[in-house]
């Protein structure tokens, strides 16, 4: 069973940058896409972006193109999001997601295409 820890989170004002760090053990994490996703307060989770199981796909949501990156280390097991030019509604958890399966060519948005979640990590911008 894989086990996803996320990290990386804090408080940086608008225009500022973050990087989350989403770090895997326990499952053959080279052969499964990945996922970043967020939810802010009262509203539901949703898709930032997506990363496939080489590297070699990435998708974004379109709030976030072009401010954001994803990529992934697969020596270290570890699964990264560059976030810069922050914005006030970037303000959110931020969760990282495992594909639940093996080496799909091209990795999901929807939520429930993901079988493990990490516990999550705050991110605020302030304005």
């Amino acid at each position: 069973q894989v086990r996803l820890v996320e990290s990386g989170g804090g408080l940086v004002q608008a225009g500022g940058s973050l990087r989350l760090s989403c770090a895997a053990s326990g499952r053959t994490f080279s052969s499964y896409g990945m996922g970043w996703f967020r939810q802010a307060p009262g509203k539901e989770r949703e898709f930032v972006a997506t990363i496939s199981w080489s590297g070699g796909r990435t998708y974004y949501a379109d709030s976030v193109k072009g401010r954001f990156t994803i990529s992934r280390d697969n020596v270290k097991n570890t699964v990264y999001l560059q976030m810069n030019s922050l914005k006030p509604e970037d303000t959110a958890v931020y969760y990282c997601a495992a594909d639940k399966v093996f080496r799909r060519v091209v990795v999901p948005t929807q939520p429930g295409e993901y079988d493990t979640w990490g516990q999550g990590t705050q991110v605020t911008v302030s304005s």
